[in-house]
Order: C-alpha cells, then structure tokens, then sequence
C-alpha cells in the first residue's frame, strides 16, 4: 500500500512539471533608463527687480565766456559804446571741471524676456527692463578769470580808444541725475547643474536724464581812456553775475555684464548681476547776467543792456548697477515630457 502512495504522488509531480514546461512564457524586459527632463528653461518670463546705480565717472566740465555792452563818454566830446568782450574774465571764472558729482541711487523696477534652453548646458535669451531711480549726483567748481580788451571809442573822434581790464571770480554748481532707465540685452548662458545658471549679457541702455547749473561770478571791471599821450583811469568798479541753465533729455546708449540665476523651485528663478552702462554726455547751454553798475565816472554809462556771460556745461552719464530679481517662467512653448514605452 504505501508503494503505491509513494508512486501515484511521483506521478502527479512529473504531470505538474510536464504541464508547467508547456504553459507561455515572457522574456524579460531589457531595463530602460528613464527619459531625460524637458528643458526647464525654454520659454517666456516676467519679474522684478531692486539694486542700486554706482557712478563710473565724476566729471562736470563748464565753459565761459562773456560781454560787456557799456555806452561812455570822453569828457563831454560825444558818447559811443563800448563793444567789448571785457567779461570774458567772468566767463572763465565759470569754467572749469567738477570732480565730485559720482551719480549714485537706488533703482527699482520689473523686466520680461524670452529663453531658449539648447542641449542641456546653454541657454539663449534676450530681456527687457525698466525701472525709476534716484542716481543723483552734484558737483561745484571754482575758477578764476582775467581779460584785457581794447575797444574804439565810437565817436567823432576816432583817435579815442578804450582799454577795459576785467578780473573775476566765480563758482558753477551742477545737479544731475537720471530719473528713468532701460535696457534691451541679448543673453547667453552656461548651466554649471540642471538649475543653476552664469551668463554674459549687453545691449542698449536708454534712459531720462537731467541737469540743473547754478553759476554765480563777481566781476572787477577797469575802463582805461586813451588820447594820444593821454590816458586816465576812472578806477575799478564790480558788478555780480548770477544764472545757470537746466535741460532735460533723452539718452541712448549700450550696457555689458553678467550675472547668476537659480531655478530654486518649478517656474520660479532668483537672480543676481552687475551691468555697466554708458548713455555719454549731455550739453545745456547757461547764461548769467548782471546789471550794468551805476556810478562808473565820466567815462562809462549804463549801455541799458546787462552784462552777460554764456557757458555751456557737459554732463557724463555712467555707472554700474548692482542688483537682484525674482522671475516667473511661464514655460508656455516648452517640450512636453517623454513618456516611456514598455
């Protein structure tokens, strides 16, 4: 009894393993890596942006130059005008170059662009921003100035002549600054890791900019009357000019830098850079005048029209912006994802 047990389960074993031999069977699946991410970095943005605008460049430079329309008499022989440039020494105590108005202020504003993730390691792009600021700047100078100038004295007696000597001093104050700036900037990038990015940057640079002159100068004035082998001096007289000019404008330029960008979180990146930009120069023109002194003696008059002296002033427009942002990445046109296939 217990070899026939023993050889009905032998036999039901060898029906197992026969039937088992017979059923399908499936290979097994080669393993597949999985699909590489999408470029995160592909597609439109927008954000904002705070820092503060260091000057580059700190000069101011003013130039001068004078008239001085007085009507004179000789003694009672007639009167005439001396047409003379005798303020010239005020103009160049108006000239000169200030070294202390650096442009500097905080800046803030917002900026939107387009990137373009090639490979995994390069992204390309171009941005645009704007942003107020308050990069103001002053300078002041102080100058000296002498002329001597030699007029005919127009009357019936063309043997008459005027010498007029002229010293002055002066200072010339200029407020400058830029109330608004943008820039237009190509962008071209390295990815050190999948969410960290170093670029170069440039482009144009645009921007408001304006300047206010304040010029003050006091004036010594001689008038020496020569006849022949005479000559005679009524004695020195003073007269102040006070004027300046303001301007506004518009400026065009070009800007070059670099900077740092983290995507810190899906869609969201932080970023740092420094931009140097240059917009040149801007000219305004300045006038000063004063009122022609009374009491000059028997040889000079008021001539009704004020002593005058015109300048102009050149400001310089530069600097570096130190700042950091935030962007939103709406990835809008970026690839989909690959889904793998088993």
């Amino acid at each position: 009894m217990k070899k026939f047990a023993l050889s009905v389960a032998a036999l039901a074993l060898s029906a197992a393993g026969a039937f088992a031999a017979d059923l399908p069977s499936r290979k097994a699946e080669p393993y597949l890596p999985p699909p590489p991410p999408p470029p995160m970095w592909t597609g439109f943005y927008a954000g904002l942006n705070a820092g503060y605008g260091f000057g580059t460049n700190s000069n101011t430079q003013s130039i001068g130059v004078g008239y001085l329309p007085y009507t004179g008499h000789y003694w009672g022989e007639g009167e005439g005008l001396f047409d003379a440039s005798s303020t010239l020494g005020a103009g160049l105590a108006l000239s000169g170059v200030g070294n202390n108005s650096n442009q500097n202020g905080f800046i803030g504003g917002g900026q939107v662009g387009y990137n373009y993730q090639w490979g995994p390691s390069f992204v390309i792009g171009i941005e645009a921003d704007i942003q107020g600021t308050g990069i103001r700047g002053s300078s002041r100078t102080v100058g000296v100035g002498g002329d001597s100038s030699l007029a005919a004295y127009d009357n019936e007696d063309s043997d008459h002549y005027t010498l007029i000597n002229s010293s002055a001093a002066g200072t010339t104050s200029v407020h400058a600054g830029v109330d608004w700036m943008g820039t237009v900037r190509g962008r071209l990038g390295y990815l050190f890791t999948p969410t960290m990015l170093v670029y170069a940057t440039g482009g144009l640079t645009y921007g408001g900019v304006y300047a206010n002159v304040n010029n003050y100068a006091v004036a010594s004035t001689d008038i020496v009357h020569y006849n022949g082998d005479w000559s005679g001096s009524q004695g020195a007289f003073s007269h102040t000019f006070v004027g300046g000019g303001n301007k506004s404008s518009t400026l065009v330029g070009w800007n070059v830098g670099g900077g740092l960008e983290w995507m810190f979180m899906p869609n969201w990146s932080l970023k740092a850079e420094a931009i140097y930009w240059n917009m040149g120069n801007m000219t305004l023109p300045t006038v000063a005048l004063a009122a022609a002194p009374e009491g000059c003696g028997d040889y000079c008059g008021p001539s009704g029209s004020p002593a005058t002296a015109y300048g102009a002033t050149r400001v310089n427009y530069q600097g570096v912006i130190a700042r950091a942002g935030v962007n939103y990445h709406f990835n809008w046109f970026a690839p989909a994802p690959v889904v793998a296939k088993y």
